[in-house]
């Protein structure tokens, strides 16, 4: 019997059912497994010698952005950087039949033997079952969490919303009161993912159930926060939320905050104001103490109210963007002048973030005031 120590590497690369490769630092790729082949229908004779980026698989993630350029590609930031994939990335690949293939890839650097880093790895498994299913969760995610926005000549409502996975985990919501009130929501529950997706859903039914109690945001809040924590049975809070009352007729604005998310008074002139109100995170406990924060409101003022994926990011330094570096970014690109251009800030975040994409679900709601 052959002794398993003399198999060759290839052998057992080849054994795999996840797919292999590995490029130089030019990105030349330089071996190519049997099973990489299965998943693609690209051959070794196809890519061995040609750089990942030459029209091969041509990756692209969840929203379409292009991976293959220097600054996204996992590969060669792993390189780069000297840092693997922390978990798997969900990237789509072009097959050789011209069809985008779901993976899930992890990338590492490979080093020699004084530590230099000489080159990466990369390996992908198919995930198409899984995202099939996925995409069918953010389909009904999608019906259950869309409310149309109001229609006044008063106010401009406009929503951003980027998930970090296929299915994300942050809910908002904007409704009309009454001829002149307006109740909002904008709720980020833990962490991200499906268990995120489905609490989202039932923040869902808690607004429809209790949005006309948003006369009192600090009543809405303690409503929602009691019916969640005789469900939430960790020691985990559910969500956190800045739920709020716009006032046409008294120009005021109304909130309770509930551990967040931030809410930024923009005037027209530049200045803004960090909006700030106490109150613990939703399900923390029974019965915990909101309160109503209010705040006037001049014409030409804009409300921002942002998930934590749009603040809580650190570049290579470990450096925090925080709300001040946020309202830099927008300053940059014309705001408050400007409308926000969601695909040009959502650029800015990533390259200040040194990553391939946003850490975390990323959620804008811009409410402007006519007066």
């Amino acid at each position: 019997m052959e002794d398993i120590s003399s198999v060759d590497i290839n052998s057992v690369m080849n054994s795999l059912g996840d797919g292999v490769y590995v490029c130089d630092m030019n990105r030349t790729i330089v071996y190519w497994s049997e099973s990489a082949q299965r998943i693609t229908g690209w051959s070794a004779e196809d890519v061995v010698g040609r750089q990942c980026f030459d029209n091969i698989l041509c990756h692209v993630d969840k929203d379409g952005h292009k991976l293959c350029g220097k600054e996204y590609c996992p590969l060669h930031r792993a390189m780069v950087t000297g840092r693997g994939s922390k978990g798997s990335l969900l990237v789509y690949a072009l097959g050789k039949e011209g069809r985008r293939i779901p993976m899930m890839v992890g990338v590492s650097p490979i080093r020699n033997s004084a530590g230099n880093v000489i080159g990466g790895v990369e390996s992908f498994r198919d995930a198409s079952n899984m995202v099939h299913d996925l995409e069918r969760a953010r389909a009904i995610q999608q019906l259950a969490l869309r409310h149309d926005l109001p229609d006044d000549d008063r106010l401009s409502f406009s929503t951003h919303y980027i998930p970090h996975g296929i299915v994300g985990g942050d809910f908002y919501a904007i409704e009309k009161l009454g001829d002149d009130q307006y109740g909002l929501m904008l709720a980020d529950v833990m962490g991200h993912g499906v268990a995120a997706g489905l609490y989202t859903m039932h923040l869902s039914s808690l607004w429809e159930r209790h949005y006309d109690m948003l006369s009192s945001p600090a009543r809405f809040a303690a409503a929602v926060n009691n019916e969640l924590a005789k469900v939430v049975k960790t020691d985990e809070s559910f969500a956190t939320a800045v739920c709020g009352l716009i006032d046409i007729n008294s120009a005021e604005f109304c909130f309770s905050g509930a551990g967040g998310p931030q809410v930024l008074l923009m005037h027209a002139d530049g200045t803004y104001e960090s909006l700030e109100s106490s109150g613990l995170p939703l399900a923390v406990m029974q019965d915990a103490p909101y309160g109503d924060t209010t705040v006037e409101l001049r014409g030409g003022d804009s409300l921002l109210l942002v998930s934590d994926g749009a603040i809580e990011i650190e570049n290579a330094t470990g450096e925090m963007l925080g709300m001040d570096g946020l309202v830099r970014i927008l300053r940059n690109q014309g705001y408050p002048e400007t409308v926000v251009d969601m695909k040009a800030l959502e650029e800015a975040l990533l390259k200040y973030s040194n990553s391939i994409r946003l850490e975390d679900d990323l959620t804008l709601v811009e409410i402007r005031y006519g007066g």
